[in-house]
């Protein structure tokens, strides 16, 4: 009997661990999850933000780039930012230089760029990279989850809808504009959540 009871502890040991691995981050740093919220990133200005302060918001989490064919997107954005931020909406926006070297410049520059243009008020982050090996690890889980399309961002604008508890609800691509029934929709339905 005690044989017995030493194989099941190791077998439930074993199967604990296994289980553990499923869910920890595999070689690459991607992580099974649906949730955002255990994630930090640098801001624009080179400060650490816990995504788990936005707990509580719905948040729109997108690609930007400055010399994209998208980038009037940025006055879309900000019209719906402008809407929704008093019910508790927020946009996180990630500057990018994958696609086609559309983004050169530094983030002051981009952040110049940005207020001046187009007079931009939600959040800039720090210039990522969505592919490839160095990867964010945000990206790296924004197109690895079980909810959303899962392959990688294809261009700048790129958008990610997440619920009020990190968790990531929607993806669109970048052609889906900021102030579409499709994106509006999605958003005013979290935020009735």
């Amino acid at each position: 009997m005690k044989g017995l009871n030493n194989f099941s502890t190791l077998t439930f040991l074993f199967l604990f661990i296994f289980s553990l691995t499923i869910f920890a981050k595999n070689d690459k740093g991607d992580k099974m999850s649906d949730t955002i919220k255990d994630i930090v990133v640098k801001d624009i200005d080179d400060k650490d933000v816990k995504l788990s302060e936005y707990k509580g918001k719905v948040l729109l989490i997108v690609n930007v780039a400055s010399k994209c064919g998208y980038t009037p997107q940025y006055t879309g954005l900000e019209t719906i930012y402008k809407k929704y931020k008093e019910k508790g909406f927020e946009i996180l926006a990630f500057p990018c230089n994958d696609f086609g070297g559309q983004e050169p410049w530094t983030n002051e520059e981009i952040k110049e760029f940005c207020s001046t243009k187009y007079d931009v008020t939600f959040k800039l982050f720090d210039k990522i990279k969505v592919l490839g090996e160095d990867q964010s690890p945000l990206y790296a889980r924004l197109i690895n989850n079980d909810v959303t399309d899962k392959g990688d961002v294809k261009w700048n604008f790129e958008k990610f809808l997440i619920d009020k508890e990190g968790n990531i609800v929607s993806r669109f691509r970048s052609k889906v504009t900021p102030e579409s029934e499709e994106m509006t929709k999605a958003i005013e339905h979290e935020l009735a959540r």
